[in-house]
């Protein structure tokens, strides 16, 4: 699993990134989390406001700082989507 944050680096990105760091480390995952500050890898993916949170390369979030709740929430969707692709 691979996640994206998006964004120049304002406040609510940072935010983001500490929020989905303390949820990796308090779910004892081992995730690779990048930064994504460049503009044109920004407009890749289908996003109109940042920050944006991308899990396997898909947007799941955008224009907001999810909560911690919403991130493990994602990031669980995220898990059982792969196990599923596995078992097929």
């Amino acid at each position: 699993m691979n996640i994206k944050l998006l964004g120049p680096g304002c406040a609510k990105c940072q935010n983001l990134e500490k929020t989905v760091k303390e949820v990796v480390a308090a779910l004892k995952l081992d995730i690779s989390i990048e930064d994504v500050r460049d503009m044109k890898k920004i407009m890749q993916y289908p996003i109109l406001a940042t920050p944006g949170l991308v899990i396997n390369e898909k947007l799941v979030m955008s224009g907001k700082v999810p909560s911690k709740a919403e991130v493990e929430q994602l990031i669980m969707n995220a898990l059982a989507a792969e196990d599923r692709e596995k078992n097929k």
